[in-house]
């Protein structure tokens, strides 16, 4: 479920990267607002941190 959700903020915060205001934003500033940077960065830690639950734990039957 964690690689679920951490794969689709990952998404959302990679589309939202290629909006108009983003890339505005990227333009004056020389980078990406604060809110897309925590959806990339955020959505891949969650995304590797379940892929890595499922492969090595978090399950109830190993025990």
């Amino acid at each position: 479920m964690l690689a679920v959700a951490g794969g689709v903020l990952l998404f959302t915060g990679l589309n939202a990267r290629d909006s108009i205001t983003e890339r505005a934003t990227e333009l004056i500033t020389g980078r990406n607002t604060e809110q897309t940077t925590l959806y990339v960065a955020g959505g891949g830690a969650a995304l590797v941190g379940g892929i890595l639950l499922a492969l090595f734990g978090g399950g109830r039957g190993r025990r």
